[in-house]
């Protein structure tokens, strides 16, 4: 008798700490099988470090690893940008009958949070969390994604002094640096960044930009590209939609919210310039240096990019805006 008291004392604690720390913490691994308390003590232990709150908003739960604060969640811009996102497009289930889920719409249920990246010693930089969406006749969509918000990339195009405005002479700058992620030390992108808030494109890419060319590239000389490239809605559905995603192209979205706008920054130089710049950016890295610039013919780029998606991006709506004479 005492035995089934004790295994119907045990069990909830053992399903709330499964659930709670499900897709998080390898248990399987941490379950001693010598006795049934130390178990209880492990499985209590995950149970404690995890916390649990309602969103303020959406009254969804969301619950957070050890070390990290609802303050701090909440004050994530690319978590606050993500979940009002979702929110919106599921929303629009319900009361649009061309939405393909409007007979039974999908809610979110619940976040958790498996892990998260500080930069320096508080700020928050990557969150790893899984959000649970389902109907009411218990289908789910795949909800694990890795948050880290959007960047910029800058499709930067030199012309040449003296070439007529339809020339097809057009260089194009590219970097050529370590992507740890990608297991490559020298990986040949379009550059990325982000824009300030005094209009300026900055970063690693940007700094390297203006020490070796002394190019800067404020906001008020920037086309974006994909906002030129908006697709047109067909009906009340299509806008409401249109309008809750940011023109941009998102490079892996089965697993990441990050979403790049392309822009085009176009300089005419003096060939000289042109001819110098082109034989310095294709010589050889200097020792230790992590970036460098690499200077290309832009009917090269398609191939020249063609691992970066950034680039094969740049390139279709580059040429597809000139089709359509918008560039």
């Amino acid at each position: 008798m005492r035995g089934r008291i004790a295994v119907l004392f045990i069990m909830p604690i053992f399903l709330a700490a499964l659930y709670q720390s499900r897709n998080t913490l390898p248990l399987l691994h941490r379950w001693p099988s010598s006795s049934p308390a130390v178990l209880v003590n492990s499985l209590t232990r995950v149970y404690r470090t995890m916390s649990t709150f309602n969103h303020p908003d959406y009254a969804v739960p969301v619950t957070l690893p050890e070390g990290l604060s609802k303050e701090q969640l909440l004050g994530f811009h690319p978590f606050r940008s993500w979940i009002s996102t979702l929110e919106n497009s599921l929303s629009l289930q319900a009361g649009n009958r061309s939405h393909p889920f409007h007979q039974d719409p999908y809610v979110l249920r619940s976040v958790t949070v498996q892990s998260f990246d500080l930069f320096g010693s508080k700020r928050l930089g990557f969150l790893k969390l899984v959000a649970e969406v389902t109907n009411s006749a218990g289908e789910k969509l795949p909800g694990s994604i890795f948050l880290r918000g959007p960047s910029v990339a800058m499709l930067v195009i030199l012309i040449p002094d003296g070439a007529p405005a339809d020339t097809d002479e057009r260089y194009v700058l590219l970097t050529v640096q370590p992507r740890i992620p990608a297991g490559a030390l020298e990986f040949v992108e379009l550059p990325a960044g982000m824009v300030d808030e005094e209009g300026q494109f900055v970063g690693t890419a940007a700094m390297e930009i203006e020490e070796e060319l002394g190019l800067k590239i404020p906001t008020s000389e920037l086309k974006c590209l994909s906002e030129m490239a908006g697709i047109p809605p067909q009906n009340d559905y299509d806008k409401l939609q249109d309008g809750n995603l940011p023109h941009a192209m998102y490079p892996s979205a089965g697993g990441c919210d990050e979403y790049i706008p392309i822009y085009m920054h176009e300089r005419r130089v003096p060939r000289d310039t042109l001819k110098d710049w082109t034989g310095r950016l294709t010589g050889l890295r200097e020792d230790g240096e992590k970036i460098s610039l690499k200077l290309v013919k832009m009917q090269d780029l398609w191939r020249e990019g063609a691992r970066d998606a950034k680039s094969l991006a740049a390139v279709a709506l580059w040429e597809g805006l000139r089709r359509e004479g918008k560039l």
